[in-house]
């Protein structure tokens, strides 16, 4: 066996089935070794768009995702879709090639020091020196990226390592030295939290994607409905918490809802799982959650009073801490609910409207068509910028792993390429992704992926010419100063992807968006729908540097508001 073969191998034995990747000079001999392989590989358009897909694939089954790369551009292309996945606590494995090994060091064509540049992120790198050391190096990549808090690992792998021979194929994991993630919470903190609970009057539950990660999404309801506490979610915790169960308040932060930013202003117990206080959570720290002792659960202790400080910190994964937690309060007195009716009536009372039928199109009224074709299995990806806002807004989730986006990094372009690699995942659901015409440009080339390879997923592009965001800010904080958002009118999206071989229509007025995506969903082929919307509607907003109550362009409120007779429990006997 050559070490290009014990590459492929490994992945098989770690259940990879599949990997997206962009051939060049120094992994020739593993691409060859890959022709007679049974390890799909997916060839993309560009290499970023190899690390988003494999993002995109974990993200949306929990397993490890896989992208390959050549030396050199082709690494360095990889970049960004590694620190996505770092800043998300993604499982990605990354495998990069390099100059042979006598080279390495050299400035040989081609080369970078792939380790080097990713250091900062990346959970760990490995580069062979010898073909034997593969299995291994695979291995440990695999148990690295998804435990603990799972992130992306690179492995460098020299041109001669791919086709040195090995004479035996060694199955054994290494040994990790210090790496062991605590997965239990110290049972101490873990009273501490309780009595804290017992003690307070206005809890609130702040859910990460850590939530998602450990899959303690039930856990988190059964707290919720154990002590009458209302739940918000950063970004990437959207879905851990049904948004349309009584107690879902919906996104907290920046670009949060009112009732969540305002309900944790005025919390006296905040109960964080699985979160990491980043800036656009909190606003200014100062005065985040003034009156809240704070409870932060989380398996990475370097997150722990990191940005904010807490009052009880508990390391440990969130499923095993949260069952503890809830076996301590199970037999508490019960806890009166009016907290918990104060906030849905407020709730209730500044539901954001959705309905329009304004030419061009709101971005609200067209979420709400998006919403009414969509069922909770499909999966939906999104880019970044105000397409992103908006879906976080008025799009309900209600199951984990079906709202996928770029929440650390904000990486435009990530939203397209992702909706491939869930799509490839879990090809038995709908996928359909969400973008900025601004992002959408960075990877449309990917265009050819979905038609080449007949992958059926929508694209839904948000089509109002600017870089949305930034325009935003430009208009609230610049005096209008539009320096250089504006898109153009250039290219026609319709006939771009007629170009790929991919169907495509123009949505223009109110009611279209529904009859497409429905009509695109059943042809179970890929398609694109150019969707025109009102270029100088803008999203309710934070100001940098401010508290979270400092809210700026609010929305118009919904007169009629369905309260709580939208919520779906799950059916008996798993229906």
């Amino acid at each position: 066996m050559k070490g290009g073969q014990a590459i492929i191998r490994s992945l098989l034995d770690q259940g990879a089935d599949t990997v997206f990747g962009y051939p060049g000079g120094q992994l020739l001999p593993l691409y060859d070794m890959l022709y007679d392989s049974e390890l799909r590989h997916i060839l993309v358009r560009h290499e970023q768009c190899a690390a988003h897909a494999a993002d995109g694939y974990a993200r949306a089954s929990g397993k490890v995702g896989v992208c390959i790369a050549t030396s050199g551009p082709g690494a360095t292309n990889l970049v960004t879709g590694i620190a996505t996945a770092y800043m998300d606590s993604s499982p990605v494995v990354a495998i990069a090639g390099q100059v042979p090994t006598h080279l390495i060091g050299n400035d040989a064509f081609q080369e970078v020091d792939m380790i080097g540049i990713t250091m900062p992120i990346t959970k760990h790198s490995f580069q062979p020196s010898d073909a034997s050391e593969i299995p291994e190096m695979v291995r440990a990549s695999f148990h690295i990226a998804r435990t603990g808090r799972p992130g992306p690992v690179v492995i460098d792998l020299p041109k001669d390592v791919q086709e040195q021979e090995i004479e035996e194929y060694d199955e054994t994991m290494p040994e990790l030295p210090g790496y062991k993630p605590t997965l239990r919470g110290h049972p101490l903190q873990i009273k501490r939290a309780a009595e804290l609970i017992k003690r307070s009057e206005k809890p609130v539950i702040l859910a990460g994607g850590g939530v998602i990660i450990s899959g303690a999404s039930e856990e988190v309801k059964r707290l919720s409905e154990l002590i009458n506490a209302p739940v918000t979610t950063t970004l990437l915790g959207k879905g851990s918490f049904p948004e349309d169960h009584p107690s879902s308040l919906g996104m907290l932060g920046m670009h949060g809802r009112k009732v969540a930013n305002l309900t944790v202003d005025k919390c006296d117990c905040l109960i964080a799982v699985g979160c990491r206080f980043s800036d656009r959570t909190t606003g200014n720290v100062a005065e985040f959650a003034p009156k809240a002792s704070i409870i932060h659960i989380d398996i990475d202790p370097a997150e722990i009073g990191k940005n904010v400080a807490v009052d009880v910190p508990i390391v440990g994964d969130a499923v095993n801490v949260l069952a503890e937690l809830i076996s301590y309060l199970e037999g508490a007195e019960p806890r009166s609910n009016e907290w918990l009716r104060s906030v849905q009536e407020f709730r209730n009372s500044c539901m954001p409207r959705m309905s329009y039928d304004d030419v061009p199109l709101k971005p609200q009224q067209v979420i709400k068509e998006i919403s009414q074709v969509l069922d909770d299995e499909t999966i939906v990806t999104t880019d970044v910028g105000q397409n992103q806002m908006w879906m976080a807004h008025f799009y309900t989730s209600r199951t984990p792993r079906k709202f996928i986006s770029s929440g650390g990094l904000g990486t435009m372009g990530f939203g397209f390429p992702a909706a491939i690699g869930a799509k490839v995942a879990l090809p038995d659901n709908d996928v359909v992704a969400v973008c900025g015409d601004g992002g959408f440009l960075m990877v449309c080339q990917d265009l050819a992926t979905i038609r080449e390879y007949d992958i059926p997923l929508v694209i839904c592009v948000m089509d109002n010419r600017h870089l949305g965001m930034v325009a935003q800010w430009q208009r609230l904080f610049y005096d209008e100063r539009m320096s250089h958002t504006h898109l153009g009118e250039v290219p026609d999206f319709v006939r771009l992807a007629e170009s790929f071989g991919v169907e495509a229509e123009r949505i223009e007025k109110p009611g279209e968006t529904q009859e497409a995506l429905s009509r695109a969903i059943k042809s179970g082929e890929p398609v694109l729908l150019d969707i025109i919307i009102d270029p100088d509607e803008i999203l309710p907003m934070v100001p940098p540097g401010c508290g979270l109550t400092e809210i700026i362009g609010e929305y118009r409120v919904e007169r009629e508001y369905p309260g709580e007779l939208n919520y779906r429990p799950e059916k008996e006997g798993g229906e």
